[in-house]
């Protein structure tokens, strides 16, 4: 992973991949790590400590860049969420103008991303930590708002829209739950492929 030529540390074990300094990591290198974590193990599991062991460094990298475990949390939610809004901007930006290709495109987009996929099922999870719902909250509602309005410019009107996207969001929602928290056999390929396709024909309203 990146990190800052400019200061050294000691070797520490486990030895890093030959070609690769022993450089102090970034605090981008911290935030990266503790998503990864989070992905993989739930907002409960992340500890300095525990972390620290997962990137193969000592406890010293981390307090250059944060005051506790807490302000790691905060700022790698932070990145999360920014990087969530830039992903929505962009897939939004080079999709076209048709409002049904949009949606579709959408949905597709959003059924491959699996990392932020793993994020959000395990921020879901977390909802009583204070520092998890706000972001949780904000990252839904833009969402959401995106689902109306594209949904609004399918030719739906307001009361329909807002439905519509509500449902859409529950069954990403459900989705989530079943595969990733509740871990149920998983879909093939191909019949994940189908999934998406149904989930499309569905949702995405037909021309008139």
């Amino acid at each position: 992973m990146p990190a800052d030529p400019t200061t050294a540390i000691e070797p520490v074990e486990p030895p890093h991949p030959p070609g690769r300094t022993h450089a102090r990591l970034s605090a981008a290198d911290w935030e990266r790590g503790a998503l990864d974590m989070l992905a993989e193990e739930g907002v409960a599991a992340l500890t300095v400590e525990a972390l620290a062991r997962r990137l193969g460094v000592t406890k010293g990298s981390f307090y250059w860049h944060f005051k506790n475990r807490e302000a790691l949390l905060q700022a790698a939610l932070a990145r999360w969420e920014a990087e969530d809004e830039q992903a929505l901007q962009h897939h939004v930006g080079v999709i076209g103008d048709d409002p049904r290709e949009r949606l579709g495109t959408l949905f597709r987009w959003a059924s491959g991303e699996i990392q932020p996929h793993r994020i959000y099922a395990a921020l879901l999870q977390a909802l009583d930590h204070p520092l998890v719902k706000p972001v949780m909250t904000r990252v839904s509602q833009r969402r959401m708002d995106l689902l109306v309005l594209a949904f609004r410019q399918a030719g739906l009107d307001h009361d329909a829209a807002r439905y519509r996207a509500r449902l859409t969001y529950a069954a990403y929602v459900g989705f989530l739950q079943l595969n990733l928290t509740l871990e149920l056999p998983h879909l093939s390929h191909l019949q994940y492929e189908a999934y998406v396709e149904h989930v499309v024909h569905t949702l995405v309203p037909r021309p008139a």
